[in-house]
């Protein structure tokens, strides 16, 4: 039975974790009450969960899972391409929307209204369509589409917050605009690469970009507009003006999908191109990386963190919290070693854990207290002490304290900076985290120290709420103490990245062949 399942998964896999919450958006918008709405919801992102959990196991050893859609065989077809690097993503869009939901159904009551409630869902079910599409692809301009698919169910999810806070809205333009800019600096490169190549198969992209001279204008000019616009996606500094407003003013459960999923999607897709579409050798490359990314990693590490010490809105505190940490994401890739990406790729699973605990915790404060504010968090350890319990070990995490997975991901970075002979690196991973000390113990302070509101009652959040929170918060310990798989499954995605990614000749194919 396991055996005739993992077959299937090899064989559909790619495929059905896509076409599942595709199929079920507009069924969401079809139900005729939210309840069953959100059952709709919620078996899709589980089966796409199940799906993506087999192609880890699978990919694990390098094996590439190919999918030739309509049967038109490779490059002249859409393939659906999945190896362990876009695996271990699809995994975490699909176990965080799956954890989401149920804090989600509870959660929306008092931030979105009602009659919005089967939208939202559809929304969602877009969203985590285009994230799970942009990993799963294998076709360049089908990450174009996949990821405006995402971004403009984005821009609705955000804009729903105005239910709340009509910031939402200009949250949400601020978001459109400079999303659309990234959308079109990056189909703009892809038309060049195009020019070049004749082809958008990510795979024969980078067959055929290895026979053009590095000094290639058309070449050159394609990979900074597609580092440009994915940087916009991401939110590298300084290029990160949509992201605190987005995370601030969206739904919570918004705000903690996007951190945990939307920039680790943009992260994988521009390590995709980095390693496997052009060639880590050429000088441009190489000079992009280490001297306009790194630099700006690292000013995002300590800038970022900084400013977060002084908000006084929770919400912003963590969106200013994500910056820095996606600096720790990008530093990885520039370090231009195995053990460097495989930093980044355990560091977007420990974060996407991490803040997506935080943020479910802060919103049941919010949910019980009404508001996003330092003083709304006042003496709430002594009235709701499991969700306050929550953001201790999630700021733990945030940290680096050994025992969460935090500590795991930054301990793997710093090995990478130390292997490339890099130690004032390895002294900034640990001095940035030191600013995350200062943050993490205000919101600890104002908790337990600062005496809660007159009259307030002690009132837990609901156990929708509660247990997703805790699900997470497990997760981060038992990641901590026992790493082995994750940094197992992050170094075989770095090694073959690496080597080429799924372009690399000799991996080992398996799937639906086309005709």
């Amino acid at each position: 039975m396991i055996e005739a399942i993992t077959t299937f998964t090899a064989q559909h896999g790619p495929l059905l974790a896509i076409a599942v919450p595709l199929i079920a958006s507009p069924l969401a918008i079809l139900m005729v009450n939210r309840v069953a709405a959100f059952i709709v919801t919620w078996l899709s992102a589980v089966t796409s969960f199940g799906l993506a959990a087999q192609m880890v196991t699978i990919t694990a050893d390098g094996t590439v899972l190919s999918y030739a859609i309509g049967g038109w065989a490779p490059p002249i077809g859409i393939e659906y391409r999945v190896d362990a690097a876009n695996a271990l993503v699809v995994l975490i869009v699909s176990m965080m929307a799956t954890v989401l939901l149920p804090y989600m159904r509870t959660s929306i009551e008092q931030e979105v209204a009602e009659r919005q409630h089967t939208l939202f869902y559809a929304c969602f079910l877009l969203c985590f369509t285009g994230l799970m599409g942009v990993a799963v692809t294998g076709d360049a301009f089908n990450v174009f589409v996949f990821l405006e698919i995402s971004s403009l169910s984005t821009y609705a999810l955000v804009a729903m917050g105005a239910a709340k806070d009509k910031r939402a809205l200009s949250a949400a333009y601020d978001y459109l605009v400079l999303g659309t800019l990234g959308a079109t600096f990056f189909v703009i490169g892809l038309g060049m690469i195009y020019m070049v190549t004749g082809t958008l198969n990510l795979a024969d992209l980078g067959r055929r970009l290895a026979e053009v001279d590095a000094e290639n204008r058309t070449v050159r000019t394609a990979y900074g507009f597609i580092v440009v616009g994915l940087g916009l996606k991401i939110a590298m500094y300084p290029m990160h003006r949509w992201l605190p407003g987005a995370y601030t003013f969206a739904p919570t459960t918004i705000s903690a999908f996007l951190a945990s999923t939307a920039t680790k999607v943009a992260i994988y897709v521009l390590a995709r191109f980095v390693f496997s579409v052009f060639q880590i050798d050429y000088p441009f490359e190489r000079d992009t990386l280490q001297f306009v990314v790194l630099p700006l990693a690292l000013l995002a590490m300590f800038t970022a963190s900084f400013v977060a010490v002084f908000q006084q809105n929770v919400k912003r505190l963590l969106a200013y919290s994500s910056l820095g940490q996606i600096g720790y994401m990008l530093l990885g890739l520039t370090l231009l070693t195995a053990t460097g990406l495989t930093a980044t790729f355990t560091h977007l699973f420990a974060h996407a854990l991490t803040k997506g605990a935080l943020f479910l915790a802060v919103g049941a404060i919010i949910y019980r207290t009404g508001g996003p504010m330092m003083h709304n968090l006042a003496g709430q350890a002594r009235l709701m002490p499991w969700t306050s319990a929550a953001i201790v070990v999630g700021g733990l995490s945030l940290i680096g304290i050994p025992g969460t997975v935090g500590f795991v991901s930054k301990w793997v970075l710093i090995q990478a900076a130390f292997e490339a002979d890099l130690w004032p690196i390895a002294a900034a991973i640990v001095a940035s985290s030191l600013i995350a000390v200062v943050y993490v113990w205000r919101l600890v302070e104002v908790l337990y120290l600062q005496p809660a509101r007159e009259g307030a009652a002690k009132r837990e959040a609901p156990l929708t709420m509660l247990i997703p929170i805790w699900v997470l918060v497990v997760a981060i310990v038992w990641t901590g103490f026992d790493a082995d798989g994750l940094v197992s499954v992050a170094r075989t995605a770095g090694e073959s990245l690496l080597d080429g990614g799924f372009v690399a000749d000799g991996a080992r194919i398996i799937g639906v062949p086309g005709r």
